[in-house]
């Protein structure tokens, strides 16, 4: 089935899932997704396919190592507007815990990364960014269900196909997560760790009943936990550790630690989806034997946050003994992205700082949903059978069902509906009555029956399709009173009676009544009759009007284009010929006109081995930057401007250098920009502007972003896309509000549909130039991903990318330079000394590390400019400050906060908003 006549994907699950052992917990639901029959892993979990779906396409994946069957298939569904959703019975006030998979595996052979949205209901859960196609992203979200069904839905695809591998409900039964805010607030897991793991391998069911997944400390990947003290040391212990909750950490996860035995623990830790308000705890147990005269007190060191720091822990006593857990933490602080946390003994302590287990989620604000959601429902709930009825979530978030529109003005309402044709019977659904904010309904072409109902409960109604039904009655006089109401189609039902003669003193309405035998009108025929030939007296003038205007235009463009000057686009004998056309608004100019601009190439603002740049201004006043190619090579120089004119006519982005034409004449070849008041950004790292005024960190971030989105429109928003292979900070430029736009296209290449890569003769600019096209000659969108990287790095480091003595000893590449530092954890070894103390330090690692993903040596693995779009705007909210702080309060109030280690003040008082209660520690 073609995906553009596929419909929505839904799975209801009605049943009570009774195909589990009974060594599981109750409310376990573990789908396959994509799975072609029911199985049992080595687990012992059982694993239910979802082939009851019959949209959506099921396709097989072979992954290295990987033999668990439910990693075997994937489901995916269309990359289109739509959202496509599994539905699943929940028992109401009881907290689950669901979790979603996703391993990529090349299922639909583009080796495309896809990147999309997963929402709970109507709310935003994540956004699923492949990376990798070998690895399994996680997503876990744990919630109090407050409806006895709830949708997980796919949707809004920026790049590839949505798809999922397994999708699992976990049933909690007593309240460890229960926070004062879970009618407002999912917990969105971003952190569970196990500290002092014997191996990689995660602890999860059976050895935890509820099947929460432990990650081993060991794993450097799964949360980056680096920085690791010296002296860290792991232990264990066989015997018993008393929980005296089901929902604290399993036993396996509790006998095993790692100690300071230099005095201090000190970790560094990537939190996924922070910065932002959290909920934290850490589980300690004394697993130990400590003889009496031997302590172990320590308390969490935080610069910045002295408050902080005052608690001191000491397990034997807060736990009441050894091997008993103690559980200190948080349900409401702020944490930022990258987290560094330090234990250390305090001064009477002979042993020192001890963990077991760290727990860390995000607060999702819980939306509200739609204001006609439980009508939509109602509305849905009568025709089950049918396929438009099948779709599931929120009628309008995070995307509308297909069938209808709505406002997005706060909560959004219906306004919309069109069941045109759907095989519908029955009468016409009360339900619709009561969508007050309801502007247009289309449902003509079905097999309604009964009475047309009272639509004065919708009074903006305009528009209403009721033709080629079965309707019988009255066509009712309240119509009339609907003061928006245009137009009203109801020909060709079996409607009697007469027309109400309100609806024809209604100014403006087009209305269509015939093919109803028994509807007849009043005595005052002529008046009827002035009105529907009115109504299609305008339609007919309209449609006369319109087409005339459109062959008149028609006209003139063929005037148009026979006046063009010729042979406006030459080079014919290349492989990139010009199309003889100008209709992308391309200008070509006379080469007096440029020479009158530039006062015959007076004033040079640039140049390199392409050519000379001079600067100049138009008759009209529009300032210009007039590229004058040189002919060093000129069959090269001809396929360079032949290349550059054709993409730029056809390409249009804010962030991207403004083309206004070109020229020709006497064997010159010229092209004409938009003048770039604030040169390029490598002048502002490390060239003579850099000297007069030093760049801040904010404004390398913003115009990283600005960039960036530039890059991305020519991967994405293209079609083919553009691969622009010459990315360098030269070929930045910034206007006079310091904004950024990508120039110089003479480089860049058509990527070609269907084909992972363009063979290519390896051209670039030494530092930028990705090692895998210079190896292989395929030239990727992943080339260019590979120059930003480098970009990223200049930006934070203010040095070139290549120098012979920025680096050190035997090192001439930014790249290698920065590797060295950031493996080491040295971020402050490669930041700019002119930006002083004036950044963050959290936005400074998050761009670090994605730079490095950007420079990694094989493409695959490299992230899309959509991801590295996303971290940059989440590097800016950090700067910025965020929720309702500023960025200064920020780095003094949570910056780097961690766990509350004592015993603390659990009230809270109500007058106090939600953000204000969460700065505030807590212990469960």
């Amino acid at each position: 089935m073609g995906f553009k006549h596929m419909l929505f994907l839904i799975l209801f699950l009605f049943h009570n899932f009774t195909v589990f052992t009974k060594a599981q917990m109750p409310g376990f639901l573990s789908i396959d997704c994509g799975g072609e029959k029911e199985h049992t892993d080595n687990l012992g979990l059982e694993w239910t396919p979802d082939d009851q779906i019959i949209y959506g396409i099921a396709s097989k994946i072979s992954i290295e190592n990987e033999t668990r069957q439910q990693y075997q298939t994937v489901r995916y569904f269309p990359a289109d507007n739509r959202k496509y959703c599994y539905s699943l019975n929940v028992k109401i006030r009881t907290r689950y815990l669901i979790r979603a998979t996703f391993l990529y595996g090349n299922f639909d052979s583009n080796n495309v990364y896809p990147k999309f949205d997963i929402s709970l209901g109507p709310t935003h859960w994540a956004t699923v960014v492949i990376s990798d196609a070998n690895t399994i992203e996680s997503q876990e979200l744990i919630f109090l269900a407050s409806d006895p069904m709830i949708s997980v839905c796919l949707s809004n695809s920026t790049t590839g196909f949505p798809f999922i591998s397994t999708l699992e409900l976990r049933q909690f039964n007593g309240s460890v997560y229960l926070t004062p805010y879970e009618s407002q607030f999912f917990l969105s897991v971003s952190a569970r760790i196990n500290f002092g793991a014997d191996n990689e391998d995660p602890v999860r069911y059976p050895d935890d009943p509820f099947d929460r997944i432990w990650q081993s400390d060991l794993v450097k990947k799964a949360n980056y936990l680096v920085d690791v003290a010296s002296g860290t040391e792991k232990i264990s212990t066989n015997l018993p550790i008393i929980t005296g909750k089901d929902e604290l950490p399993p036993q396996k996860v509790m006998q095993t630690a790692v100690v300071g035995r230099n005095g201090s623990l000190t970790y560094r830790l990537n939190l996924d989806g922070f910065p932002g308000f959290g909920w934290a705890y850490t589980y300690f147990a004394e697993i130990e034997y400590l003889n009496p005269k031997e302590t172990r007190k320590f308390r969490l060191i935080l610069p910045g946050a002295p408050d902080l720091s005052k608690a001191i822990v000491n397990i034997q006593e807060n736990a009441q003994g050894n091997y008993r857990v103690y559980e200190p933490g948080y349900y409401n602080i702020s944490l930022p992205f990258v987290l560094s946390f330090r234990f250390s003994k305090t001064p009477d302590s002979t042993e020192g700082p001890l963990i077991n287990a760290i727990e860390i989620s995000k607060y999702v604000e819980i939306s509200d949903g739609s204001f006609d959601g439980p009508v939509a429902a109602s509305l849905v709930s009568g025709y089950k059978s049918l396929n438009w009825a099948q779709e599931g979530g929120d009628p309008c978030l995070p995307v509308p069902w297909s069938w209808l529109e709505c406002n997005s003005d706060g909560q959004p309402k219906i306004i919309s509906i069109k069941l045109s044709s759907k095989n519908i019977t029955g009468s016409v659904p009360s339900d619709l009555t009561k969508l007050s904010s309801l502007e247009e309904l289309w449902l003509d072409g079905n097999a309604f029956t009964g009475p047309i109902p009272d639509f004065s409960g919708c009074p903006n109604l305009r528009i209403i399709h009721l033709e080629n039904n079965q309707l019988t009655g009255d066509l009712p006089s309240s119509l009339a009173n609907l003061p928006k109401l245009s137009k009203l189609y109801v020909q060709n039902n079996l409607l009697s009676g007469y027309v109400p003669s309100a609806l024809f003193n209604k100014k403006n309405i087009v209305l269509n009544y015939s093919g109803n035998e028994n509807l007849h009108k009043r005595s005052s025929a002529g008046r009827v009759n002035k009105y529907i030939i009115f109504g299609l007296a305008v339609g007919v003038a309209a449609l006369c009007i319109g087409f005339i205007a459109s062959c008149l235009i028609l006209r003139r463009r063929k005037k148009d284009h026979k006046q063009e000057p010729k042979g406006s686009f030459i080079v014919s004998s290349m492989s990139n010929t010009l199309s003889n056309t100008t209709s992308e608004g391309a200008q070509c100019f006379t080469l007096a006109e440029l020479r009158f601009a530039t006062k015959n190439f007076e004033t040079k603002i640039g140049s390199g081995g392409f050519g000379t740049v001079y600067y100049g201004k138009l008759s009209d006043g529009k300032e210009i930057a007039v590229k004058l190619l040189g002919n060093n090579n000129i069959q090269q120089g001809k396929k360079e401007f032949a290349n550059e004119v054709s993409l730029l006519s056809r390409i249009h982005h804010r962030n991207l250098v403004k083309f206004y034409g070109f020229c020709q004449e006497e064997g010159k070849d010229i092209i004409v920009y938009e003048f770039m008041h604030n040169g390029t950004l490598k002048e502002h790292l490390y060239g003579p502007l850099a000297k007069e005024q030093r760049m801040k960190w904010i404004k390398r971030l913003e115009i990283a972003e600005e960039s960036a989105k530039g890059i991305e429109y020519l991967h994405t928003g293209c079609v083919p896309s553009i691969i622009h292979r010459d990315l360098k900070t030269s070929n930045i430029l910034l206007d006079n509000n310091m904004k950024a736009k990508v120039s110089d296209f003479g480089l860049s290449k058509l990527a070609v549909d269907g084909t992972s890569h363009v063979s290519s003769i390896v051209r670039g600019t030494v530092g930028y130039l990705d090692p895998e096209y210079y190896i292989s000659n395929h030239l990727t969108e992943k080339s260019d991903v590979y120059s930003f990287g480098v970009i990223l790095l200049e930006l934070i480091s203010g040095k070139e990318a290549i120098s012979n003595e920025s680096f050190g000893m035997n090192c001439r590449n930014i790249v290698q330079w920065a590797k060295l530092h950031i493996a080491n954890g040295d971020i402050q070894g490669i930041v700019d000394p002119a930006l002083g103390d004036e950044f963050d330090i959290q936005s400074m690692w998050k761009i670090a590390e994605k730079a490095l993903m950007c420079v990694q040596p094989h493409a695959n693995v490299r992230p899309s400019m959509s991801e590295v779009i996303k971290e940059i705007q989440d590097a800016i909210l950090i700067e910025r400050g965020v929720e309702e702080g500023s960025s200064e309060e920020l780095s003094h109030n949570s910056f780097h906060s961690s766990l509350n280690m004592g015993l603390v003040d659990t009230s809270i008082d109500p007058h106090l908003s939600f953000h204000e209660s969460m700065a505030r520690p807590s212990a469960r």
